[in-house]
């Protein structure tokens, strides 16, 4: 899944990229309002973290700006400012969840899982299609209750998959959510992603409809 990280805290920015990476984020870091402002009106993300207290342009101001033309990806505010006032304002703003400083990097990663999920329409952290089972707190997969082991460009794109079971999703989006703006972006590239994931999954896991993308199926 893709994520933008708007914080001007080194040590924070790096702590979080960290254990958001290691979740099976995507993660893009941006440290001031101006670049979140534009990379979130322009890019498509899954989940955008952003810290209230930015320079260029405060977190809130940004946010607003955001719902304002109309853009409803999930946002989690991060912030020192404790203060029930400013959580309040911040929902109100358009927040999908607020996390005060400081904070436990387990919490973080539940709270964004949690943002994903029910963006997808997933409510609960367990996702199933057929014989797959995604666990979305542990990072697994298992096939008829079989776990496999996955590496981490073939978690977030079957989970990516998983999360949007029932739809075709085009090639183009899918490469967006597993590179980001990063040169990698090749179908070659993703065709062998997915031929590895089908190998270890099943061949019919993963259903190509050409010149439309990949879907998996939403039942047996």
């Amino acid at each position: 899944m893709r994520l933008l990280l708007a914080e001007d805290e080194a040590r924070i920015a790096a702590d979080v990229s960290a254990a958001l990476t290691g979740a099976g984020f995507l993660v893009e870091h941006v440290t001031d309002g101006e670049e979140a402002w534009f990379r979130g009106g322009t890019e498509e993300y899954d989940l955008i973290v952003l810290d209230l207290g930015l320079p260029k342009l405060d977190g809130l101001t940004t946010l607003k700006r955001w719902r304002g033309a109309g853009l409803s990806m999930p946002v989690l505010i991060l912030t020192a400012r404790g203060q029930w006032k400013e959580r309040v304002e911040g929902i109100d703003a358009g927040a999908d969840d607020y996390l005060p400083k400081p904070f436990q990097m387990e919490e973080l990663i539940a709270r964004a899982n949690a943002l994903v999920r029910r963006s997808a329409g997933h409510g609960a952290a367990l996702v199933e299609a057929g014989p797959l089972s995604l666990d979305t707190r542990q990072m697994r997969l298992a096939v008829n209750g079989v776990p496999r082991s996955l590496t981490p460009l073939e978690y977030r794109l079957i989970a990516y998959l998983m999360l949007h079971k029932g739809r075709v999703v085009p090639s183009g989006e899918l490469l967006e959510h597993l590179h980001g703006t990063d040169d990698s972006r090749e179908a070659n590239a993703l065709e062998a992603i997915v031929a590895r994931l089908r190998k270890k999954l099943g061949a019919a896991t993963i259903e190509t409809r050409r010149g439309f993308g990949y879907i998996i199926a939403d039942g047996p």
